[in-house]
């Protein structure tokens, strides 16, 4: 006798639910604590998210992580909780990929895997293996999703994912702004992280929304949000942030044949400053010696503009002078006593096996040594080359009608940004599960080579709510 998987999955959900009933009825007790009841609740919205996993897993991972980064109530719970959604989603994308018909692995993907193999032969050898071996695990975890569910949760969806990315992009401006100068409440943390948000993801995706926006109305109310965005950037007073977003700015208009546009921009900032500085001469020369001191010198005027970053990075050469080879253990850090010349500083990680390194590359040189760092070196190679081909395609038509645009452009700001934090491979940190699942996607849908004309169907105009395209590029 056939039985339909929709009558098979009714009888399990009635036999769940008086299974619950029992259970509750003889353990009144376990029901009416709070931890229980939010462990049931955390299972059943995973179940749910990974029941429609291209729709909504990724934003529930997103969000996982991004309200055990932030400085909100209940964090704390999230930071246990976070792991337990990227492991769920890992896995279940891994499944639902393979039992697809788009079971395509390439040599990015081989290249990630050998990432994850010689951070394990690092953690072998560090001083806190225990910590080492389950930042690989998380390693592992993020880069299993990043290369199925996170391309799950984009391929054949473009558009609704990049209305959606556009829209919760607007929403963090508005929200960030009202905490920020309303309620002078820093959701983000310390400004450093503030200016990540806004330099890395929110300000290279508006910019192109508003270039490809199809009504007066949408360009206007994206570029509000622009607008914001870039005060709560400099609200920040990131420097880090401030160049990756000029960075990423600079490449759209240049790429898109728009340098008028850097041109026009320029022109208003001077003009605006001419104007105050003739006006308003004394406040102009305390606004003038307040950015620089705390922009580009951040109080540190004596040391030079990089004075704030030669410790940690002194401290970071000085270990891997130590340990050339295998490194120090992926993610942890050897700490010395004070009266060694490697001293700690200022920021740590929970664990105490971590610090400060002043650069993304400088960590993970640290962390795997010269040996493990060939792979990564490789992977971000990889990424820069995808990157390079959508700003070729960009160049030859002149069009930004593209999916692989907007992903191009925050993994391009945050390269930049990587040499001066070090957030590229600290997987418990929102924006690198953003950035890697948006790194594994661009490696499928960036434009090919092609040596002769590319044509973009420009009939595709990304709004809020909007028609998925039928060909986005056509290759003769």
């Amino acid at each position: 006798m056939n039985i339909s998987p929709r009558f098979l999955f009714f009888i399990v959900i009635i036999a769940g639910t008086i299974t619950f009933f029992f259970l509750a009825q003889r353990n009144a007790g376990y029901f009416s604590d709070i931890n229980y009841l939010g462990a049931i609740l955390l299972t059943e919205i995973v179940i749910a998210s990974i029941w429609h996993y291209e729709q909504i897993f990724f934003l529930v991972l997103i969000l996982s992580f991004l309200w055990a980064g932030m400085d909100v109530p209940y964090y704390p719970v999230w930071l246990s909780v976070r792991w337990f959604v990227l492991a769920a989603g890992a896995f279940a994308g891994y499944v639902k990929w393979m039992k697809g018909r788009r079971q395509h692995f390439g040599a990015f993907h081989l290249t990630a895997l050998f990432c994850v193999l010689g951070a394990l032969v690092s953690a072998m050898v560090s001083a806190f293996p225990q910590m080492a071996l389950l930042k690989v695990l998380s390693l592992f975890l993020l880069f299993l999703y990043a290369s199925s569910g996170g391309r799950l949760a984009i391929l054949g969806r473009e558009t609704q994912f990049i209305n959606g990315l556009v829209l919760g992009c607007e929403i963090t401006v508005y929200i960030s702004v009202v905490c920020y100068f309303t309620f002078h409440q820093a959701i983000f943390g310390n400004p450093n992280s503030l200016g990540l948000v806004m330099a890395i993801v929110v300000l290279p995706v508006l910019l192109w929304a508003v270039v490809v926006a199809p009504t007066r109305f949408l360009r206007h109310r994206r570029a509000l949000a622009l607008f914001l965005c870039g005060l709560l950037l400099y609200y920040s007073l990131s420097r880090a942030a401030m160049v990756s977003a000029a960075t990423s700015v600079i490449i759209l208009c240049i790429c898109l044949r728009r340098q008028k546009l850097l041109v026009q921009a320029a022109f208003l900032v001077v003009f605006f400053l001419g104007i105050a500085g003739v006006l308003f001469p004394v406040h102009f020369d305390e606004f003038r010696s307040a950015v620089t001191s705390s922009v580009v010198y951040k109080g540190k005027e004596p040391q030079g503009v990089f004075g704030s970053r030669t410790t940690p990075w002194q401290q970071t050469v000085d270990i891997i002078q130590a340990h050339p080879w295998f490194g120090s253990g992926f993610g942890t850090s050897e700490l010395r006593s004070a009266s060694s010349n490697v001293s700690l500083s200022s920021v740590h990680t929970k664990e105490e096996a971590g610090r400060e390194h002043g650069s993304s590359y400088l960590a993970i040189t640290e962390w795997v040594g010269l040996l493990g760092n060939i792979p990564f070196l490789l992977l971000l190679f990889l990424v820069a080359q995808a990157i390079a081909r959508v700003c070729a395609w960009m160049r030859q038509t002149a069009s930004p009608h593209h999916c692989s645009v907007p992903l191009a452009m925050v993994l391009s700001a945050g390269l930049v940004h990587a040499f001066f934090e070090d957030w590229l491979f600290a997987v418990g940190y929102y924006l690198t599960v953003l950035f890697w699942s948006f790194a594994f996607v661009l490696i499928d849908v960036a434009p090919a080579r092609s040596r002769e004309t590319v044509r973009a169907v420009r009939s595709w105009h990304p709004s809020v709510i909007g028609p998925a395209p039928e060909t986005i590029a056509i290759h003769r």
